[in-house]
């Protein structure tokens, strides 16, 4: 069975690569400079999809942050929602998941 601190090292490295790719990110972000409309073109479709990227990095992030501070809070593991357990595979799965299988699908659904 996986320990809290087991859990917190696989989060905050976890955060650590993210925030490596989101630097990388935007260092690709920031180097585009085409004179040509054809190469300008390309790059903006490619700065869609890094935006994308970003965006969802970002998004976990905020997601561990929470998770490290409900471990902070010794609430990790239990649902906001409805306060029950949530089951330990399911943290094996998305560590950072603040809702148990069953609140999941009720969000999921509405």
């Amino acid at each position: 069975m996986t320990t809290i601190e087991e859990r917190r090292k696989a989060l905050t490295d976890r955060m650590a690569e993210l925030e490596s790719r989101l630097h990388d990110v935007q260092d690709e972000l920031d180097s585009h400079q085409s004179k040509d409309w054809e190469e300008l073109a390309t790059e903006r479709e490619e700065d869609e999809v890094l935006e994308g990227l970003g965006s969802s990095g970002q998004a976990e992030i905020r997601m561990i942050q929470a998770a490290l501070q409900r471990m902070d809070e010794e609430e990790y593991g239990f649902c906001v929602k409805c306060g029950e357990e949530i089951l330990p595979e399911r943290l094996d799965v998305v560590p950072y998941t603040p809702f148990c299988r069953n609140c999941a699908g009720a969000k999921a659904q509405s």
